[in-house]
């Protein structure tokens, strides 16, 4: 375990601070990646981002790579001041305390030209060509495929279906809902193909001088572009009228140029939101329950509402929406 003295010293050597310059080293709140942050200041003034991270959880060894290529595609990040994977140790450019989450009280007006902005560097992201990834230098973590699609239902049912609402599915109606989420897996599959964040949501996007930057990108690997779309548009942490998420998704579709029909276009929209708040409500559970984070089971009723807006909208999974339906009977009469 990396003690305090430790992580002052790597700052030290980091930034080339002498010895008699006081460090303070504050926590932050914690998230739900096996990471540690914290805030240091010097000369007053003076500040930087520390993360200290669990390398048995191997996609937090990848950061520091990743934020490289991120900068070097023109995709905005935290700059990476220095990596010491003995210790398990990463000192971050400091962006300050806003995210998109804590301007989520502005006024549309604000927040539009700000989600505009973080498409249009999500969308370099997606656009980059694949076969052009170096992965001789850069490790990813597995791509989306039917094993990771699956392993998400599961956790879903699991954690959330299970764990939260104590909901044990008939053998008949389980393998309906299998077979359904099955065939919504291979439809994602075999949709367009990019490097995708996988978890885009607001608090992972930091705004500095009213730019956005993306954090938290540890997962990034090859999947559809549309999860990362629902991570953000279906955010359970915020709040959009339909004109408000219908406006940004046009503009997105305007910024893509592919050749997919624009009623296809919102089709696997609505399926990726399913699957991608499929994956938060079983990580809600998880993390309240399991983990001690109690905080991330606040967010339960909205990822649910939105999970079964997304389900209506498809109107290709009947049996989700359904079991969503259920849920929310549950979960509120425990209310």
């Amino acid at each position: 375990m990396t003690s305090q003295e430790e992580m002052i010293e790597f700052t030290r050597k980091a930034l080339g601070l002498a010895q008699y310059v006081d460090i303070k080293l504050t926590a932050l709140s914690g998230r739900g990646s096996d990471r540690a942050f914290f805030r240091l200041t010097w000369d007053t003034t003076n500040s930087a981002i520390l993360i200290h991270y669990d390398p048995i959880r191997v996609e937090n060894t990848y950061y520091g790579d990743i934020t490289k290529f991120m900068n070097g595609i023109n995709v905005p990040t935290p700059s990476l001041i220095l990596h010491d994977t003995d210790l398990c140790l990463m000192l971050m450019e400091d962006l300050g305390g806003n995210d998109l989450w804590a301007l989520r009280n502005e006024s549309w007006e604000k927040r539009k030209i700000l989600y505009e902005k973080t498409l249009a560097v999500v969308q370099r992201l997606h656009s980059f060509p694949v076969d052009e990834f170096p992965v001789a230098t850069i490790r990813l973590t597995d791509a989306f495929g039917p094993e990771l699609y699956k392993w998400e239902r599961d956790y879903f049912r699991d954690n959330f279906v299970k764990g939260i609402c104590g909901i044990e599915l008939e053998p008949v109606s389980a393998r309906e809902l299998e077979t359904e989420l099955n065939a919504l897996a291979g439809r994602l599959h075999t949709s367009s193909h990019s490097l995708v964040h996988r978890d885009l949501q607001s608090q992972n996007i930091m705004v500095r001088d009213e730019e956005p930057y993306l954090i938290d990108f540890q997962g990034m690997r090859f999947g559809s572009p549309f999860y990362d779309l629902g991570s953000l548009l279906c955010d359970p942490y915020v709040s959009f009228s339909e004109e408000e998420r219908d406006n940004l998704l046009v503009f997105y579709y305007g910024l893509s140029k592919g050749d997919l029909a624009w009623s296809n276009f919102q089709q696997l929209f609505w399926e990726a939101s399913a699957q991608r708040l499929m994956q938060a409500l079983g990580a809600y559970g998880f993390l309240g329950l399991q983990k001690g984070l109690t905080a991330f089971l606040d967010h339960i009723p909205s990822g649910l509402a939105n999970l079964q807006h997304a389900a209506e909208q498809a109107n290709t999974i009947p049996h989700l929406l359904a079991l969503t339906r259920r849920c929310r009977d549950v979960l509120e009469e425990k209310r």
